[in-house]
């Protein structure tokens, strides 16, 4: 079935050139010039080398998931037509300049059928060679089980987790959205790419899917291509036994134009492509094709069997099947010089390109510089930018960061911010450059709606398109909903920036479901995630700077609803470069060090009050970020926190207390969860106060 709204002579015209795509005869009554012209134009270029070619690519993943006994075969031998018509003919790329900008992206959603993407960028000119093929999964090799970003050529974004890359490739779309808004001028256009990503039913059940998909639909995001292998089956059943709903409908309620075609029909599948590309409706495109999982393994294509590598004992009879001759990991020379010779083609169009690129650069000069210094990464020193707060005042952190923010907006066009829903409590609405949307691409405050877990993985895929620094906002109670892409994020080294408000027990009559006790916790056990919960207001200010200035991975910041005193006992020098250091001597001992107290975030405030309670003889030592506390050396720890007065620190945070007992004998905090009620009732009920802590410490 192929459903559409507008262009519907396309659908006469498909049904009479016999393509492999059914037609509704109620739909099939309308013309489109543009439609007959996509049609009639839609043939491909060399129909039998890409058969050949699509046969050799089932052949290398059925040999190189052979040879590692691990690996799924059903979706690259399901999709390899899909493959074809892509790397062999539709998608504008160049091998030679993998982080060229106006490229086309290419995501494979379903990661674990990584052995598809290996092939494909091996036969296309990548720089992935056989020998990298044949040592699929193997230690160090480009190839490994699933798709991972800056590791191997022409991987666009980490994929594993199904439906992320379907959220990803939502992000990439987005950015390429604004980018083409913000750079392209009635002269010169230099960002016109399409963002395609191919998923499967797992990608289509996940949640984060969903939650992207309805984005995408809502802003118009026509950019978009999904290919959907849909073959039916899941792991462990044919995908009956757990979805029931019609997915084409789905998409079509959400502002999508649905396609649908034989997954095995390349001229199909050219022609829903190309009308996707051309056709000017203002939606995302999800061509539904359908597939025969695990295609060219008699024995079990079409079953659940093919989803692994069941395929494996019938290496040898599916490749004579396949028309493939005795060598492991064949590639013809037929198909190698077709790709040389497509090769030959992107690259001239890829030429064009540069010379528009050189001549948009002459004449917008300003732009250029831009674009230059977002694609290298550099930034400005935002933290000499930001205001520093009064002494003795009280600012929540939240609305410290509200303020610190405006900066960053203003000195870097290509930084973009957004909130799932919680704008107005979250604080980190960018004044005066606009809001993303359907009517304007060129704004920057994205409104996600109650979509968590998308915007994460969004986020993402704005991270993964390498123009754009991108941060994204909610309560610290709802980051669990984000943890997939928070994950990814990390693994990737992508410098993601999430805003998290609310941090604890603080949060108040909401009660316990919004008061996020164990988080931040949680979130320190994350490897390379920044975790920063600023004392106050300058504290803020740092570790928005530092989330700027790093470039290798994400960085959460911690932010409390409630105000918090900007503290007076050193300056606001020290405590921001005290806190680009992860922590340091907030208040120091006046005299002979008799004891110290280690604070953190909203409980700073109160570990300076206990010192000056018990004498001249306490130091104060804020840890906003233990990352970077850790990774300063050995004298500086020493500096900090003396080894030989562990036995006399104590820790207050108002979370959980297992970690802290690292660096002190002694911790006050909330290992249970919180009550309904004002803050302050609910920090007396749990013991977080400046008396309890006096008692603990001389106890």
């Amino acid at each position: 079935m192929i459903y559409t709204s507008v262009f519907l002579g396309f659908l006469a015209a498909s049904e009479a050139l016999n393509v492999g795509v059914a037609v509704p005869r109620a739909t099939a009554v309308a013309a489109s010039k543009i439609s007959m012209q996509v049609a009639a134009e839609a043939q491909v270029a060399q129909p039998v080398a890409l058969a050949k070619a699509a046969d050799e690519a089932r052949g290398l993943a059925i040999d190189a998931i052979s040879k590692a006994h691990s690996g799924h075969m059903g979706l690259p031998l399901g999709c390899a037509e899909v493959g074809a018509v892509l790397f062999g003919q539709e998608l504008s790329y160049n091998p030679d300049d993998t982080h060229w900008l106006n490229r086309d992206r290419f995501i494979l959603s379903a990661g674990h059928g990584s052995m598809f993407l290996y092939s494909w960028l091996h036969m296309a000119g990548y720089d992935l060679p056989k020998e990298e093929v044949a040592n699929f999964r193997a230690k160090d090799s480009k190839t490994p089980g699933h798709p991972e970003f800056g590791w191997t050529p022409g991987v666009e974004s980490t994929t594993g987790p199904l439906g992320q890359g379907v959220g990803n490739g939502v992000g990439m779309a987005a950015a390429a959205k604004h980018a083409a808004a913000t750079l392209n001028t009635a002269d010169h256009t230099i960002i016109d790419h399409h963002v395609v990503v191919l998923c499967g039913d797992g990608c289509l059940q996940e949640g984060v899917a969903n939650e992207a998909i309805a984005f995408a639909g809502h802003e118009k995001l026509d950019n978009l291509i999904l290919m959907y292998d849909s073959n039916g089956v899941t792991l462990d059943k044919m995908a009956e036994h757990t979805q029931s709903e019609d997915v084409n409908m789905r998409f079509q309620a959400q502002g999508w134009e649905v396609l649908e075609v034989d997954g095995h029909d390349m001229d199909a599948i050219t022609k829903a492509y190309r009308y996707a590309k051309e056709s000017d409706n203002g939606k995302p495109t999800l061509i539904v094709c359908k597939t025969i999982i695990g295609k060219g393994i008699d024995e079990i294509a079409g079953t659940c069997a093919a989803h692994c590598e069941a395929g494996v004992k019938y290496q040898d009879s599916s490749r004579v099947s396949l028309g493939l001759p005795e060598e492991k990991f064949y590639v013809s020379p037929e198909t190698y010089s077709f790709f040389a010779e497509h090769k030959k083609e992107l690259v001239g169009k890829y030429d064009e390109w540069q010379a528009t690129f050189g001549d948009w650069k002459k004449a917008n000069k300003d732009k250029a510089k831009q674009l230059e210094d977002a694609l290298a990464g550099n930034t400005p020193d935002v933290l000499s930018m930001m205001p520093e707060f009064e002494v003795g005042s009280k600012v929540a952190t939240r609305n410290a960061g509200a303020t610190v923010i405006q900066p960053i907006a203003q000195s870097m066009p290509f930084y973009l911010s957004g909130s799932a829903d919680l704008h107005g409590s979250n604080k980190n609405y960018l004044k005066g450059v606009g809001d993303f949307s359907k009517t304007n691409y060129a704004g920057r405050n994205f409104y996600y709606g109650i979509r968590e877990h998308a915007m994460g993985a969004i986020l993402n895929g704005i991270g993964f398109y390498g123009l754009h620094r991108a941060s994204g906002s909610t309560f610290l109670v709802f980051s669990g909903y984000m943890m997939g892409s928070v994950r990814v994020a990390a693994l990737s080294h992508l410098p993601i920036t999430y805003i998290w408000t609310h941090d604890s027990i603080g949060v108040g009559e909401d009660g316990p479901t919004h008061q996020p006790v164990e988080v931040v916790a949680g979130l320190r056990c994350m490897p390379n995630l920044d975790v920063m919960r600023p004392g106050d207001a300058e504290e803020t200010a740092a570790a928005y700077a530092h989330s700027i200035a790093r470039k290798t991975g994400p960085t959460a910041l911690i932010l409390s609803r409630q105000d918090l005193p900007v503290i007076d006992t050193c300056t606001a020098a020290e405590k921001r470069a005290g806190t680009l250091k992860g922590g340091y001597v907030a208040k120091k001992e006046e005299g002979e060090l008799e004891g110290i107290i280690l604070a953190v975030g909203s409980e700073l405030s109160m570990g300076i009050e206990a010192a000056a309670q018990l004498g001249k003889g306490y130091r104060v030592v804020s840890m906003p970020c233990v990352e970077l506390f850790e990774a300063q050396d050995a004298a500086y720890h020493e500096a900090v926190l003396p080894k030989a007065m562990k036995s006399k620190t104590t820790a207050v945070e108002a979370g959980v207390t297992s970690a802290w007992y690292k660096y002190a004998d002694k911790v006050l905090g909330v290992d249970s969860f919180g009550l309904s009620a004002p803050g302050d009732q609910v920090f007396e009920a749990k013991g977080m106060t400046t008396a309890h802590l006096v008692k603990l410490i001389k106890a």
